[in-house]
């Protein structure tokens, strides 16, 4: 396989426009994936009937292959980039969603306890004693739902919104590999990056783990 080097520089203006069209496709599922999986979760923990239904739900839909969501969305959303943005948040539920219930399960009876027996309300209970313990388990599951539709935004070229992943389908067409490698490359290097900033923002939120260490 030979890499045309010359390619690059004559295409630095594409690889970022891409780059960054990867991004503002990836990042969004992850949040609107987190902002759903987030009630979910403290109602799959608080009502324990629903909590094998909510997750089994998620799990059913990642059996999903992707490309499939993307065309049964087609009809709802059309060629659209909510459509890839939807698919991959759909992607992004099942880890999200149980990463964010062992988290709450993780944290100990007996602390919520005391946070009830000081007058807390189940809300005030939630927001500041629940959800700032369980937060290094619900990150663990941000970083690998990030790291996965990083990965996954490249399928949705199909619908003409895969970021990267036009390289890959414009160097499989032509037989040439330079922009698949410089797809590889960069998708992998954004999902370095990324995961970087998360273990950043979860150590700067984690005081107690800090002086704890």
């Amino acid at each position: 396989m030979t890499i045309d080097w010359g390619w690059f520089p004559d295409h630095r203006s594409t690889l970022v426009t891409l780059t960054l069209d990867h991004l503002s496709t990836a990042v969004p599922a992850v949040l609107f994936g987190l902002l759903i999986a987030l009630p979910l979760a403290v109602i799959a923990h608080r009502v324990r009937p629903l909590r094998g239904l909510l997750l089994g739900l998620s799990n059913i839909l990642f059996t999903i292959p992707s490309i499939a969501i993307f065309v049964l969305l087609l009809p709802i959303t059309g060629l659209t980039r909510s459509t890839a943005i939807t698919g991959l948040t759909i992607y992004t539920l099942v880890v999200l969603l149980r990463n964010t219930v062992e988290g709450l399960d993780s944290v100990p009876t007996k602390v919520r306890e005391a946070s009830t027996a000081m007058g807390a309300r189940p809300l005030r209970t939630l927001l500041t004693v629940e959800l700032p313990l369980a937060f290094p388990v619900i990150m663990a599951g941000v970083r690998v739902a990030t790291v996965m539709a990083i990965s996954l935004v490249s399928v949705a070229s199909y619908i003409g919104y895969g970021g990267l992943g036009q390289l890959f389908t414009d160097g499989f067409q032509r037989n040439y590999p330079t922009p698949v490698v410089a797809g590889v490359v960069l998708s992998l290097l954004l999902a370095l990056v990324a995961d970087a900033v998360l273990v950043t923002i979860q150590w700067l939120c984690t005081p107690w783990l800090r002086r704890r260490a």
